[in-house]
């Protein structure tokens, strides 16, 4: 079988200037779909941006309402670079949206912050999606940039269309810390998901299961965790800067938020360290139900070959062609020669079992 080409994701970017937009993902043919979420304790208004010049007039200093602004397609860079343009969103910043190899990191400015971190979900179709998000917090709005359509925001998205909780009562860093929240929730459920799928097979290798090609399985689970991990990881670091950072866009009444998400961040990543290490364990075990099988079968030919080793022996004496063998010539020499072969493997046999060698 052919090995998939492996893709050379930062090669397009060799030589050009820095703050250059360079989409380095594989979705090229993704439409650009943009969405608005413009809410106040009393009000809601939900649509779609025909283009992201109409975005601009959701940049208001108005303390009353708060304005959530999704744009999926990062393979539109001429798009990401007009909204850059509108909300003076600094060119490197610009450059790591496009990025999808970029790690999660964040980014203070006097007027915003921008965090890129990785959305993890299961797709039944694809398996495991690892996508990278970034989002940006200004003065009443917050801006997230999803490289195609399908995230974990459905059930926030709710909660805004109908009032629930505190999210359209606070500002913009609450919306960023709901933004930030559910996609650690999420983590809990792919590394919950992995633990599954890991018990699973530890279990298959327990009872001898052997369907399919268990060493591809547990190498497969190694791959998934190491991204997960990959992923997971630096989030940590990044929501404790946020928690310890004194910027004028975070109130310290939201700043109680971000340390519960951090506890969930040390959470996913202890739970993500015992799972690396049950799969590691798997493909010992698993090596080590192949030894013990090819031991039993080593076991079962050693004795097959003790118990033939006297039978040869005997059949070799006799089938030397010397003229001067008495025996040879008695008429009950053959039955007794077997009466004697038969007798020679039972008592190996018996001796054998005795043991515990059978």
């Amino acid at each position: 079988m052919p090995k998939k080409p492996r893709t050379k994701r930062n090669k397009q970017k060799t030589g050009l200037s820095p703050g250059t937009i360079v989409y380095t993902g594989q979705k090229q043919t993704q439409q650009l779909f943009i969405e608005v979420f413009n809410y106040s304790p009393t009000h809601v208004h939900e649509k779609e941006l025909p283009k992201i010049e109409d975005s601009y007039v959701y940049k208001s200093d108005s303390k009353d309402e708060v304005t959530w602004i999704n744009i999926n397609g990062l393979n539109h860079t001429n798009a990401i670079e007009n909204i850059g343009a509108l909300f003076n969103i600094h060119p490197l910043i610009l450059e790591d949206i496009a990025n999808i190899s970029q790690r999660p990191k964040i980014d203070e400015f006097d007027d915003y912050l921008s965090l890129s971190m990785k959305m993890l979900y299961y797709d039944t179709d694809q398996g495991l999606i690892s996508e990278q998000i970034t989002l940006v917090l200004g003065h009443n709005y917050v801006l997230t940039f999803q490289e195609s359509e399908g995230d974990v925001f459905d059930e926030l998205r709710e909660r805004i269309r109908h009032g629930k909780g505190r999210l359209r009562t606070l500002g913009s860093d609450y919306l960023f810390y709901a933004l930030i929240d559910n996609i650690v929730d999420h983590y809990f459920v792919v590394v919950e998901r992995l633990g599954d799928k890991i018990e699973d097979l530890e279990d298959d290798l327990f009872n001898g299961i052997t369907q399919g090609n268990l060493s591809n399985q547990i190498q497969d689970l190694k791959r998934e965790i190491l991204r997960i991990r990959r992923a997971i990881y630096p989030v940590r670091d990044i929501i404790n800067r946020i928690e310890k950072s004194e910027h004028k866009l975070i109130d310290n009444k939201t700043l109680p938020f971000f340390q519960d998400v951090y506890d969930h961040t040390i959470q996913v990543n202890e739970n993500t360290e015992v799972y690396r290490e049950m799969v590691w364990g798997l493909m010992d075990m698993y090596m080590t139900g192949i030894s013990n099988k090819m031991n039993e079968v080593m076991k079962v030919l050693t004795i097959i070959s003790t118990i033939f080793i006297p039978l040869t022996f005997i059949a070799g004496i006799y089938g030397m062609n010397f003229d001067n063998m008495p025996e040879l010539h008695h008429p009950y020499s053959y039955p007794v020669l077997l009466l004697i072969m038969v007798i020679m493997v039972g008592i190996m046999i018996y001796y054998f079992k005795r043991k515990k060698w059978l």
